[in-house]
């Protein structure tokens, strides 16, 4: 009897990558293509929009090349980075701009000028008002590519998130869908409707012809064509929702920490959302239609986490791998305060003007103490977020943890050293992948347990209260410092220069 596979596309901010499980929740085979995004000004971030298909693409092509010959897969399954954003000329595919990345910031001033509140765009999206997410990239495109004004004039132009374009493209165009988790994003969805709302689509100048079709994040979308074949694609989610439901946090007040490219903390606050100032209400994942198998996260953004490690290897050459730095944070001996703000600063500041800076240089400083800065400055964002969490009255013990930078132990330690949680780093490292597929298989009509494997890596705070605060409160005074003095640096044109 031929053996099923469910196909899995996690398509990242650094690697597209394709996986194939069996029903299990065993992953067989895997194919990756690393992708890199471009700096091209400061505040920008960006992809080639026709790599980053070919990178998936390729990856899936070489995926399907490994399967037996007799192998059956039966569905398909695509998580991807939620904010960047593509568009393309639907007669051709081509795309008519670079794909904008969650992490660009070029329409800071366009999102000025926008005459929404931050009160009512939280109010009705979840989230904030900043040029991360995607409208205020979308309404610069429209202004300032040629291409992309005259594709809109001619209404031949689409917009959607990743995933929505790799499934276009592997549909032959026929399937333009996306789910909640990625349509909240765009910042043109409404949170408790579920639908593009018209009142933020008139005020970025869009209209809904140009969107796709929302639908439940589990469950039948569409097909597409794999190597010969007709696949449905029965799950799409955002990277971190995906990551949440492979981490099994489907319980409310369970909570995870996913270190990527970015840091996400995440708590399921099951059927509603719940405010709480600075951070975002999160769409989680919707299974088949109404709203009884919905649930919402809280969700703290850092922006910077892998990509200031990765600053620091690439511009300063300080490290050759990223499996050095928890040797080199352990060789430190000076503690000094770092605040890792390429593109920006997230949850809970929301500052996209605020430089990444370095405070604490003494004549003994070297360079381990500079990388072990920057690690705990991610750490200390993200307590920023947690402890606002507790001030809700989340009570929250432990944290499952997942991600590339979870190998880092002093990262992981100095995390619980600074919230006061158990960290608990999970032994399988594909969460993104593994809540994909377990969500594709019931969307298929399965009821699969894939039980997520948790090893003995457990990190207890090992400081107490007293000097677990002197800490946060040294790290808010250089935040608050930091962000002051960046503002007054820009207003003086002084910096940045060049």
């Amino acid at each position: 009897m031929p053996e099923k596979f469910i196909i899995v596309l996690d398509q990242g901010s650094s690697s597209s990558r394709a996986l194939a499980f069996d029903l299990e929740g065993n992953i067989r085979y895997k194919a990756q293509r690393k992708l890199e995004a471009s700096y091209p000004l400061p505040g920008r971030a960006e992809y080639d929009a026709e790599k980053l298909y070919a990178s998936q693409a390729e990856s899936l092509a070489e995926l399907m090349g490994k399967l037996p010959p007799d192998a059956e897969p039966v569905a398909l399954s695509i998580a991807a980075q939620r904010s960047t954003v593509v568009l393309w000329d639907k007669n051709t595919g081509v795309p008519l701009a670079p794909a904008l990345s969650w992490q660009d910031g070029r329409a800071l001033d366009l999102l000025a000028k926008i005459p929404l509140s931050n009160t009512r765009i939280h109010e009705l999206t979840g989230l904030y008002k900043t040029p991360y997410y995607s409208a205020s990239k979308i309404a610069w495109a429209l202004e300032n590519f040629p291409e992309v004004k005259a594709a809109a004039g001619e209404k031949r132009l689409l917009i959607a998130p990743v995933a929505t374009y790799v499934v276009w493209r592997l549909s032959g165009g026929k399937s333009f869908v996306t789910d909640p988790s990625q349509a909240q994003r765009t910042l043109l969805f409404n949170l408790r409707r579920l639908k593009w709302e018209p009142e933020l689509l008139a005020a970025f100048g869009l209209t809904p012809d140009l969107l796709p079709e929302i639908k439940p994040s589990v469950g039948r979308l569409c097909h597409v064509e794999v190597a010969g074949r007709r696949l449905p694609v029965t799950a799409m989610l955002g990277d971190q929702q995906a990551a949440m439901l492979g981490l099994g946090l489907e319980a409310p007040n369970s909570a995870a920490l996913n270190y990527g490219t970015g840091a996400f903390l995440l708590v399921n606050t099951g059927r509603k959302p719940v405010k709480i100032r600075g951070l975002l209400n999160s769409f989680g994942w919707q299974e088949g239609k109404g709203k009884k198998n919905i649930c919402y996260f809280t969700e703290s953004t850092v922006n910077s986490a892998g990509t200031a490690l990765e600053w620091l290897r690439q511009k300063f050459g300080i490290f050759e791998d990223i499996s050095e730095v928890d040797g080199m944070c352990r060789r430190s001996k000076n503690r000094m305060y770092a605040l890792p703000a390429i593109g920006g600063l997230g949850a809970p500041y929301w500052d996209f003007n605020a430089f990444t800076s370095f405070t604490g240089f003494t004549p003994h400083t070297d360079k381990y103490d500079v990388v072990r800065g920057v690690t705990e400055g991610i750490a200390y964002m993200v307590a920023d977020a947690f402890d606002l969490v507790k001030k809700k009255g989340f009570k929250i013990e432990e944290l499952k943890v997942s991600g590339g930078l979870s190998k880092i132990d002093w990262l992981l330690q100095f995390q619980a050293d600074v919230t006061g949680a158990r960290l608990v780093a999970l032994e399988e490292s594909e969460a993104t992948a593994m809540g994909a597929g377990l969500a594709a298989a019931r969307g298929l009509g399965l009821s699969p347990q894939w039980p997520a494997k948790v090893s003995s890596r457990v990190f207890q705070p090992a400081i107490g209260e007293e000097e677990r605060q002197s800490l946060l409160k040294g790290w808010r005074l250089f935040v608050k410092n930091t962000r002051r003095s960046s503002r007054e640096f820009r207003r003086l044109g002084v910096l940045p220069h060049g």
